[in-house]
């Protein structure tokens, strides 16, 4: 039997097989795609992906207050003031004294004075006036130190090295003294902090109030009342702070209170997804601290399979959009013009495209492994 006679049908069906893929993607490429179409040279401002919002490339620095000085008094200070005649050592007290919410301190034997928001020199002054405005003493020896400063305590959790209670004095209570104190943010931090900050009372003073009756007979047969205190309550509050907005329009410092409850939001971007003609098609998660564009994908998933594929399309879904929106980037005017290597936004797939071309090429490659294996003459 001749050998040529029976590598013919091979060669016929090989053929005809590469006869089809060449048609195949002239029908499948004339349909078009799902969604519009836009070019990206001509990609329209709003659908560009935005900058890659990253806490850790944030300079927190910016969140930061005013500096106050180290001896100035505040509401919840303890001082320590010594104040004597001046005649004899015998003559002079120490007593320890808590700064209330009114600024005041009770001095023994001056009463009430005002010291909030005084250094240590102009508290010793004003405590020294008092005492002699008042007769207590002629010319007194006035001495004030700071025992202890008023703290607030707050809890930070989240995406944070070091989450937990953590006290902060009250001068210095802002968001950025609280973040380092919580030994920063983790690599996983997102951009967003949400301050959640309880219900609490505000008294304004105390009243006597009777007791309803079945109360005032389990005290006694004779009317009872008791002394409670007058004010209100102050609904929970809850805000959120985007920490590259605060640090870019110069929002300055996010004051925390005591009772503060300070949730730092994780980095939750979607990823992206690389499909069609690449060496690893997969999703792929978008990176921490750099932005992400067409070429940086196809390097994460190997590179193209092909030599000659050129055709990429970027699917990115609108918010508020039904239809996603496709952009068709040319991998070969990418490589030559920035403008065509568009940035990635969280979400987006991208999908190296089978042309004709790609299929001539495949179609190629398998009719010459077809004649090699079956030693048929190609040409």
């Amino acid at each position: 039997m001749n050998c040529t006679s029976i590598q013919a049908p091979q060669q016929k069906a090989a053929l005809w097989w590469l006869l089809g893929c060449l048609a195949l993607p002239l029908l499948t490429t004339s349909t078009g795609c799902a969604g519009r179409l836009v070019y990206a040279r001509d990609l329209p401002s709003q659908y560009v992906a935005p900058p890659v919002a990253n806490a850790q490339t944030v300079d927190l620095s910016r969140l930061a207050s005013v500096a106050v000085s180290s001896e100035l008094i505040e509401p919840g200070d303890v001082v320590e003031v010594t104040l004597g005649s001046g005649a004899a050592d015998r003559n002079t007290i120490t007593v320890p004294v808590r700064v209330v919410e009114d600024g005041t301190v009770n001095v023994p034997l001056v009463g009430q004075v005002a010291i909030a928001g005084l250094e240590l020199e102009g508290a010793e002054q004003a405590i020294r006036v008092a005492a002699v405005t008042r007769g207590i003493f002629r010319n007194p020896l006035v001495t004030v130190l700071i025992d202890r400063k008023g703290s607030n305590r707050v809890t930070v959790l989240g995406a944070v090295n070091q989450p937990g209670p953590k006290e902060l004095p009250r001068s210095q209570s802002d968001l950025l003294n609280l973040l380092v104190a919580a030994g920063g943010l983790s690599d996983e931090a997102g951009t967003v902090v949400e301050i959640r900050r309880p219900a609490r009372r505000v008294d304004s003073g105390f009243q006597r109030r009777s007791l309803p009756p079945r109360e005032a007979t389990a005290v006694g047969a004779q009317p009872a009342s008791h002394i409670e205190p007058v004010g209100g309550y102050v609904p929970a509050q809850s805000f959120r702070i985007d920490l590259v907005a605060a640090t870019h329009t110069g929002q300055g410092a996010t004051l925390v209170d005591d009772g503060d409850v300070v949730m730092v939001m994780k980095r939750d971007p979607q990823p992206i997804h690389v499909m069609g003609l690449v060496m690893r098609p997969n999703q792929y998660e978008m990176p921490v601290n750099r932005e992400l564009r067409v070429l940086d994908c196809l390097a994460m998933a190997g590179g193209v399979k092909s030599p000659v594929a050129d055709k990429i399309f970027v699917i990115r879904r609108i918010p508020g959009e039904a239809e996603p929106l496709v952009i068709q980037v040319s991998l070969s005017a990418a490589k030559r013009n920035g403008r065509e290597n568009i940035r990635l936004a969280p979400g987006d797939t991208v999908s190296v495209e089978q042309t004709p071309v790609t299929v001539l090429l495949d179609a190629i490659k398998s009719f010459i492994r077809i004649g090699v294996n079956g030693s048929a003459r190609i040409f």
